[in-house]
């Protein structure tokens, strides 16, 4: 009989508990229902809040039954669960600003590194193959390394070709034939007339010299 006693007892004490949980579930349902209202939560928002809540009331019965805990440690349990929902909710856009600012501070970067004719523009490649200007300090990638051009001022890259002898260098912009013209005067016509062949030759050397070291 002593037993039945304690576990009514028991009970007893379990229900008043219970009637306690209850309506401090009342007021969190309307608490939840104020933040609604005054809080700029989306549907989703909302439902995420509602699942911390539910998850903190869960583990408050579940500690008020089966583990035997307080009511006041099962409602710090449920408080903590609510903190941490609308924390989450509340840092979320923050976080995802933040990460859109980062980002977009990182293309700016990228983009304001390169002059026009650089490497990139606004996170897209820009072909050198005729040519172009560096203006500013730029990184670029070598085998086993990276390279550095611009640090000075700026800096043109130039397509190399190879000319007709073989050699790489600049194609320079004169393709043309170059045409020579002399004049030539002396008071001893007849003598140059004789010697006109031996003036041409060393002319023609000059210019093939010149050409050589173009």
């Amino acid at each position: 009989m002593a037993e039945i006693g304690t576990l009514q007892e028991q009970l007893q004490a379990l229900e008043a508990q219970l009637g306690s949980s209850v309506s401090v579930v009342a007021t969190f349902d309307g608490e939840l229902a104020r933040m609604r209202e005054t809080m700029l939560f989306t549907g989703r928002e909302v439902n995420t809040l509602s699942s911390g809540i539910s998850g903190g009331l869960r583990k408050a019965f579940d500690g008020l039954v089966f583990d035997g805990l307080k009511l006041s440690d099962a409602l710090k349990t449920v408080a903590t669960t609510i903190v941490d929902s609308v924390y989450s909710i509340a840092i979320k856009p923050v976080t995802g600003a933040l990460g859109g600012f980062l980002a977009q501070g990182l293309s700016s970067v990228l983009g304001g590194t390169f002059a026009s004719g650089g490497a990139f523009s606004q996170g897209k490649v820009r072909p050198f193959a005729r040519g172009g200007i560096v203006g500013s300090p730029t990184l670029f990638p070598m085998r086993g390394g990276q390279g550095l051009m611009g640090e000075a001022g700026p800096e043109a890259i130039m397509p190399l070709a190879r000319g007709p002898d073989g050699r790489l260098g600049v194609q320079g912009g004169g393709g043309r034939s170059i045409n020579v013209v002399m004049n030539i005067t002396t008071p001893d016509v007849q003598g140059f007339q004789r010697s006109q062949s031996q003036v041409a030759a060393q002319v023609s050397r000059a210019l093939s010299r010149g050409q050589r070291n173009r």
